[in-house]
C-alpha cells in the first residue's frame, strides 16, 4: 500500500501518578509494586473522558498534518475499549472534531492492543481503492478502570491512561508505503486475558452474580508468556520475509507497550537491539492499543523517525493475537 503518515498526535490526562503513591494507597512497602511491574508512572483519567483524549490527540495530528478537520473523509476508531457498546465511538469523535453530518464516514474496528495496526491497515485499503483521500485513525483508552487492585495489584500497576492520532494520506513516488502486513491468532489462549462483561455474554438483570465477577480485568501472564515464547519469533520472521526485509534493515522497531520486562524480553527473543526499540513503557505504562500510536507520535517528536526509514510495529493483544506491519517512510 502507497501510504504515507502525514501527522501524528497524542494526548494524556493531566494527572500523573507513580507506583510509589500506588504502594502507599495500598499499604505496599516501597518498591513492591515498581520492581515487579517496572512501570514507574502513569497518566490517569479524573476529569477528562476517553472522547476528550482522542480529539485532543486527534487535533494535534490534524495540525502536524497541516490540515483542517474538514480534509477528513474518513475516521476510524481502533480502541481496545470503546467508549460504550454501542454506537461506535468514531461517529461521536467525529462530531466532536466539528465535521458536518454526511461529510466523512466513522466506524470503530477492534483487535483489542492491535487496534490501531487494524484501523491503519483497514484506513489504507480504503485509501488505495480510492473510497477516500484523507484519514484519521485513533486510539483512545482509559485503561485504569475495572483494573483487579485488590487481587493482582502488580497486574493492575502496569496500566495508564491516553490517545494517540495519526493522520493517512495516499504516497507519491517515493514517499513511503506498508511493505508488508500480518495478524495470526491462537484462540487456545482466548480466556488468558480479558473482561468477561459488558457485551452479551453475561446478563446483568439474571446474572448479575456472575456479571459483577467477571467485571474486572483478568491475565493469566505465564499462558501469554507461553505462546509468545513459542511462536512470536517465527512470527516476526514472517512478517519481515514478506516485506522483503532483513533485521538490519529495520532502522527502528515500535511495540506495543506492554511492560518494560515485556520489551526487554521482545528486544532478546527477536534479537532487535534495545536501542532501536521504542520503549515508553515505564513513563506512561501500558495504554492497550493506544501504545502504538503514542509511541510512534514520541518517536517522531523526539526525531527518531526521517523519510526514507523503515519502521516495524509489533505487538500482541488479548485473543492471542500477534500483529505486525512494516512500513517505509
Amino acid at each position: 500500500m502507497r501510504i504515507k503518515v502525514v501527522g501524528t498526535g497524542r494526548a494524556v490526562p493531566a494527572e500523573r501518578v507513580t507506583t510509589r503513591a500506588l504502594e502507599e494507597r495500598l499499604g505496599l512497602g516501597q518498591g513492591t509494586l515498581e520492581t515487579v511491574a517496572g512501570v514507574i508512572e502513569r497518566y490517569v483519567c479524573q476529569a477528562e473522558s476517553q472522547i476528550d483524549l482522542a480529539c485532543a490527540a486527534a487535533s494535534l495530528a490534524l495540525e502536524d498534518a497541516g490540515l483542517e478537520p474538514g480534509a477528513l473523509d474518513l475516521i476510524i476508531g481502533g480502541c481496545g475499549v470503546p467508549y460504550q457498546p454501542l454506537p461506535a465511538t468514531a461517529p461521536l469523535v467525529m462530531q466532536r472534531l466539528g465535521l458536518a453530518d454526511g461529510s466523512a464516514a466513522a466506524f470503530d474496528v477492534n483487535s483489542t492492543c492491535l487496534g490501531f495496526l487494524t484501523a491503519f491497515e483497514t484506513a489504507g485499503r480504503m485509501i488505495e481503492a480510492g473510497q477516500c483521500e484523507t484519514a484519521l485513525v485513533f486510539s483512545s483508552e482509559v485503561a485504569s478502570r475495572a483494573l483487579p487492585w485488590q487481587d493482582a495489584p502488580e497486574i493492575a500497576a502496569l496500566f495508564g491512561d491516553g490517545a494517540a492520532a495519526a493522520v493517512l494520506r495516499k504516497a507519491g513516488p517515493g514517499e513511503g508505503k506498508v511493505a508488508a502486513s500480518l495478524m495470526r491468532t491462537y484462540p487456545s489462549g482466548w480466556e488468558a486475558c480479558g473482561i468477561g462483561s459488558g457485551g452479551t455474554r453475561f446478563d446483568f438483570r439474571k446474572e448479575q452474580e456472575a456479571f459483577t465477577a467477571h467485571s474486572l480485568f483478568h491475565m493469566d501472564g505465564k499462558e501469554l508468556f507461553r505462546l509468545t515464547a513459542r511462536h512470536f519469533n517465527g512470527f516476526v520472521d514472517t512478517l519481515l520475509d514478506r516485506a522483503g526485509w532483513r533485521r538490519d534493515d529495520v532502522d527502528l522497531v515500535v511495540p506495543h507497550q506492554a511492560s518494560p520486562f515485556a520489551l526487554a524480553h521482545m528486544a532478546r527473543q527477536t534479537g532487535f537491539a534495545p536501542q532501536k526499540l521504542v520503549d515508553i513503557s515505564a513513563r506512561f505504562g501500558n495504554q492497550i492499543a493506544a501504545s502504538m500510536p503514542f509511541a510512534l507520535d514520541v518517536a517522531r517528536r523526539e526525531g527518531r523517525v526521517a523519510s526514507g526509514m523503515k519502521l516495524l510495529f509489533l505487538g500482541t493483544s488479548a485473543g492471542v493475537s500477534f500483529g505486525g506491519m512494516a512500513l517505509e517512510v
